[in-house]
């Protein structure tokens, strides 16, 4: 069947496929013909976070075998290993940092391959998280961390997951917003995920940015406290992606849109209400994927807050994994301002062309025929505008003059 053909017939059969109606039939008719997955088995890397949900539940719930493919998750130990599984095609795609994939694209923090991101996975929901041993000295959030480090002079160490990738941008972020530059008035490590609260443990390290459910976990823990979540940097931030190499979207697009359909499925499912997300903190917090206890998972899912020192709140702007599909759209100006962050502190030695690096590496019209499939609404500009926690407005335009107009960057390093 011709392709418009195959897909008018899986979008009107969405509804009554999900409802059970027809179990399988959805399968058949979008697996025929011109769309046929390349490749049927897709390995897709992960790291032990909470964000990995979207990924893990399409495989267990079996959204994957209505478009014919079958996603086999594999638990990763740090991003470095899955950089170099993308890049050397042990993995066929991967939940991933966004700013790794721009990294390598790049050819910054490693090798050089051209890369793919598919769609965002979500918003929100990482965390700066700093020691008791900090906020008993009265350093609870930036402006206080700024004020103790002015005060009591030594080596401050800071945690980010990987040099290119989105936690290593927020802390960052974060510091520079409270007046300290992070590359001379600090030192920033490169921890993994499920280390994070180990290496904290044994005063490792005085604060790290990572994604849940570990900024929980060190409350649970008793060891650290939440200064920020990332959505207070920047609400509805970007965060994970579904990233694969450019050679994969050449060779496999059906493979490529297939895996992306159910994907935003399985987002749909854990967006759908608090039974699901239950489910789903129950199914990710077993060994074979997050390893951890329920609780660490099932409060922020929820937006249900501590901060480690008393306070509670309800976060609206928690973790979203579909949020009627504002979340999957893989904005141009997103990609664009890890660029932005990578030149302004010294990982990108010269501008690049933001904008044609974003268009070749994010994969806009796959992702509209995936979303057009399943009946989801994609927005009209390919860019997006937000005020981060500094209060400076990024919506994707003169992107040089963004990253080169911050006080504290590289160039100021002293």
């Amino acid at each position: 069947m011709a392709r418009r053909t195959v897909v008018k017939a899986a979008t009107a059969l969405t509804a009554t496929a999900t409802a059970g109606l027809v179990p399988g039939l959805q399968a058949a008719v979008y697996a025929a013909g011109s769309d046929k997955p390349e490749k049927e088995e897709v390995r897709i890397g992960f790291i032990p976070l909470t964000d990995c949900a979207s990924v893990v539940m399409a495989s267990v719930l079996g959204f994957d075998k209505k478009y014919g493919v079958k996603i086999i998750p594999t638990k990763e130990a740090s991003w470095a290993g899955v950089r170099d599984k993308l890049v050397n095609g042990e993995l066929d795609m991967a939940h991933v940092l966004y700013g790794l994939v721009y990294g390598v694209h790049l050819g910054v923090g490693g090798p050089k391959k051209d890369m793919a991101v598919l769609m965002s996975l979500n918003n929100n929901g990482q965390a700066i998280t700093l020691s008791k041993a900090l906020a008993d000295k009265g350093a609870v959030d930036g402006p206080s961390l700024a004020r103790l480090m002015a005060k009591e002079k030594r080596e401050y160490t800071f945690a980010g997951t990987f040099p290119t990738g989105t936690h290593a941008m927020w802390m960052h972020y974060w510091l520079a917003a409270a007046g300290i530059n992070p590359l001379s008035g600090a030192k920033l490590i490169t921890v993994p995920p499920p280390q994070m609260v180990a290496n904290m443990r044994v005063g490792n390290m005085d604060g790290f940015c990572v994604g849940e459910p570990w900024n929980h976990r060190a409350i649970i823990d008793g060891i650290g406290i939440t200064a920020n979540t990332t959505q207070d940097i920047w609400k509805d931030h970007p965060e994970k992606v579904l990233g694969t190499t450019g050679d994969f979207v050449k060779k496999h697009p059906n493979t490529a849109r297939a895996v992306m359909m159910a994907v935003l499925e399985a987002g749909r499912w854990i967006d759908a209400g608090l039974q699901n997300k239950n489910k789903m903190a129950e199914t990710i917090a077993e060994k074979s994927y997050v390893n951890t206890s329920v609780d660490a998972i099932n409060q922020r899912i929820l937006g249900r807050y501590q901060n480690g020192m008393g306070k509670t709140w309800d976060d609206p702007n928690h973790m979203k994994f579909f949020n009627d599909g504002a979340v999957n759209f893989p904005y141009l100006s997103d990609g664009m301002w890890f660029l932005t962050q990578h030149k302004r502190w010294g990982l990108l030695k010269a501008h690049p062309d933001y904008l044609a690096v974003a268009r070749q590496v994010n994969q806009i019209e796959l992702y509209k025929q995936a979303a057009s499939a399943l009946k989801i609404s994609v927005p009209k500009d390919v860019m997006r505008s937000s005020k981060l926690i500094d209060g400076v407005v990024w919506d994707g335009k003169e992107p040089a003059k963004y990253a080169d107009g911050f006080k504290i960057k590289a160039a100021t390093a002293a």
